[in-house]
């Protein structure tokens, strides 16, 4: 079958590999529908290896050094390993992508995203790029009749997104401030107004991804280079500041600008990659008892996300930039991305 496989830095291949084994017990095997292009992704492409195992293999999977990338999919069930059950060949699915050993702490906790030998599909396992992908069942939801084929590819990150709410508790009524409008930014904001936010504020640059988080249910849109955003914010709380803030940026400076958005005791959901450190005074949280949370993956997700695309709270279709065929990834997505990162959300693939 024809794979999108990594093998380096700015060095994807779309090539011939052998179809994946029968799925081992506990396992199925699915037939990819579309599969999208996620940030983790492009980070392999412009500066890998970041997540991909290279020096030794993973100590779950036993992968290393090459993968075919891909992990924000649907599809159908075509094999079940043994002792499968509740499923059936012929069956839509969106698969959870935290592939986990089950037994650590953390596992047996219900904290399988924070799992000791976590292992993403697509990165330390083979994933989605390809035909043909081998899954864990334990990671499957089925999607329902009517279920719109192109939404599947959306589930991962809009689940990053209700995960982050989640930690935040009840926004029933709350004013909250999200910091970034990127893919995870616009997802964070589409699930803060399904879970009944009272207004939304968006802190964001680029042109393109203003009007976007407009479009996605934005209340109000601040650019930081424009105005005291600061300012506004508290002008539109009277005065306190947001109850609840999301940093979906990863950095160390609008880490700090989530945090200076919130009230005294409001709380501050950090979703963002962070690659280097910060000299963070943590005395201006002791001083307000601000609350800074982790908000990592999801943690059962897809369901909230998969009811609610179902019953029309959360609308995909303006997440969806581009659609390409497997065989233009590389240039019609990844350097798409990469040079037209402001006009671009999320590139869904299709390996067939």
């Amino acid at each position: 079958m024809r794979a999108a496989v990594w093998h380096g830095r700015q060095d994807i291949r779309v090539e011939d590999v052998p179809l994946p084994a029968d799925p081992p017990p506990g396992w199925v095997q699915i037939r990819v529908d579309w599969c999208g292009i996620c940030g983790s992704d492009l980070h392999e492409y412009v500066a890998g290896p970041v997540f991909i195992p290279v020096e030794k293999p993973h100590p779950l999977t036993g992968i290393q050094g090459q993968c075919i990338l891909g992990h924000e999919f649907s599809g159908e069930i075509v094999k079940l390993g043994a002792g499968v059950s509740g499923f059936a060949p012929g069956e839509r699915i969106a698969a959870d992508a935290c592939q986990h050993c089950g037994t650590c702490y953390y596992c047996r906790s219900g904290l399988y995203n924070l799992c000791e030998q976590l292992a993403f599909t697509g990165l330390m396992n083979n994933g989605a790029f390809a035909e043909l992908v081998n899954v864990p069942a334990e990671l499957l939801y089925k999607l329902p009749a009517g279920f719109p084929v192109e939404a599947g590819a959306l589930i991962e990150p809009l689940a990053v997104g209700m995960h982050a709410v989640k930690k935040a508790g009840n926004l029933l009524g709350q004013n909250v401030v999200v910091v970034g409008a990127g893919t995870i930014g616009l997802c964070t904001i589409m699930c803060a107004k399904a879970a009944g936010a009272a207004q939304v504020i968006a802190l964001e640059m680029s042109s393109a991804r203003k009007a976007k988080a407009l479009e996605v249910g934005a209340s109000l849109v601040l650019d930081p280079k424009e105005c005291d955003a600061l300012a506004e914010i508290r002008a539109r709380t009277n005065g306190l500041g947001a109850d609840v803030s999301f940093e979906c940026i990863g950095n160390k400076h609008t880490a700090k600008l989530a945090i200076d958005v919130i009230r005294n005791a409001g709380k501050s959901v950090l979703v963002g990659i962070f690659e280097e450190p910060s000299s963070f005074n943590f005395f201006e949280l002791v001083s307000t008892e601000k609350q800074v949370i982790g908000a990592l993956a999801y943690n059962g997700e897809f369901a909230d996300v998969i009811a609610f695309i179902a019953d029309g709270r959360l609308d995909v279709k303006p997440l969806i930039t581009g659609r390409i065929g497997l065989e233009d990834i590389v240039g019609r997505g990844f350097e798409e991305l990469v040079n037209n990162k402001e006009h671009n959300v999320k590139i869904i693939v299709s390996p067939h």
